[in-house]
């Protein structure tokens, strides 16, 4: 069986690690456990040398965010398959042993995740990840389980195995040569989609991504951004577009990108009479920094590009908003 570390990024947590470390500790048994500390201000580094002197400490010059904390940490790492587990997730006994017998069994896939539950609602799917990220044709990311706030009730619908588009940053396991072949994390995302456009670099290389729902994890959410801050919605609407820009063909990358344009000044038209002014701005802010950083983001673009498989929507966005689509299952194409 592959060799597997669990790396914890952590800023400023000593709560969370508190809470969760715990299971982590007690369900993981063969894997080397790591915490990857972004600089932290507070206590974590001394309450993980004080309760648990086996785990690994890694400690980040700087706070990075996620994409460069990862970046930074993951090169004092030697396992062949890592694990980025969020510093909020409680896991569940065995969880390990399916992902690593898919890996083992399946040469071809790079990158899993398991299915991720809503630790305050554990019988509902969690907002990150849900149980697997899938892409529309205009390049909105969206999860079986969970359409933009709408979350299913776990009733064993996704205990399957399947083929997704991207995998959640909450719970990603990947091979370490496929992240270092891929150079890891764009820093310039700083956080938030980093791992679908991770995963879309993935499929450009030609590597597989599944879902694995026989392992179940359960994620708090929310302790770094809620889902509503308006720092994140400005992360998402830019890492969007983001990429977009780097790995569509060409010819589809910028009609997508207008159109992607213009329905974000309807979102924001939607903010403006939903009284969130904030985060209308958080979309200008987006755009201005999106316009500005374009040269440098076009010319991350690789030679080889992947189209995606759209699953079963060309909008996720009409689907929802229009025919009020709530649930995976009555997506259908429009």
């Amino acid at each position: 069986m592959s060799k597997i570390a669990v790396v914890i990024l952590n800023w400023n947590g000593e709560e969370l690690l508190e809470q969760f470390l715990p299971s982590v500790q007690n369900f993981s048994k063969g894997a080397a456990i790591y915490v990857a500390d972004n600089a932290s201000t507070d206590n974590s580094i001394a309450f993980i040398k004080k309760n648990y002197p086996a785990i690994k400490i890694i400690e980040n010059a700087s706070n990075g965010g996620y994409a460069k904390g990862y970046n930074d940490a993951l090169q004092h790492v030697e396992a062949d398959i890592f694990c980025l587990l969020n510093s909020d997730v409680e896991v569940t006994e065995n969880w390990l042993t399916p992902i690593l017998n898919h890996f083992d069994e399946h040469p071809e896939v790079a990158i899993i995740q398991p299915k991720i539950l809503d630790y305050k609602r554990k019988e509902y799917f969690e907002y990150a990840g849900a149980a697997g990220g899938f892409i529309d044709q205009l390049g909105y990311p969206f999860c079986r389980g969970r359409i933009f706030q709408a979350l299913e009730k776990d009733k064993g619908q996704y205990d399957d195995v399947k083929e997704i588009f991207w995998a959640t940053g909450a719970c990603l396991f990947i091979k370490s040569a496929v992240f270092k072949e891929l150079k890891g994390f764009d820093e310039d995302y700083f956080a938030h989609q980093e791992e679908v456009d991770l995963c879309w670099r993935a499929h450009n290389h030609g590597y597989k991504i599944f879902y694995v729902g026989t392992s179940k994890i359960y994620h708090l959410g929310g302790s770094t951004l809620s889902n509503m801050n308006p720092k994140k919605t400005f992360l998402n609407f830019r890492n969007s577009l983001y990429s977009i820009t780097k790995n569509l063909p060409r010819k589809k990358a910028f009609p997508i990108i207008f159109f992607r344009l213009l329905l974000d000044g309807v979102a924001g038209i939607r903010f403006i009479l939903q009284g969130k002014f904030s985060h209308c701005f958080a979309i200008l802010k987006a755009h201005l920094s999106f316009y500005v950083n374009f040269s440098k983001i076009f010319k991350k673009r690789e030679k080889t590009k992947y189209m995606p498989n759209y699953y079963t929507v060309k909008s996720i966005v009409w689907s929802h908003f229009v025919y009020h689509n709530r649930k995976f299952k009555n997506l259908v194409k429009h």
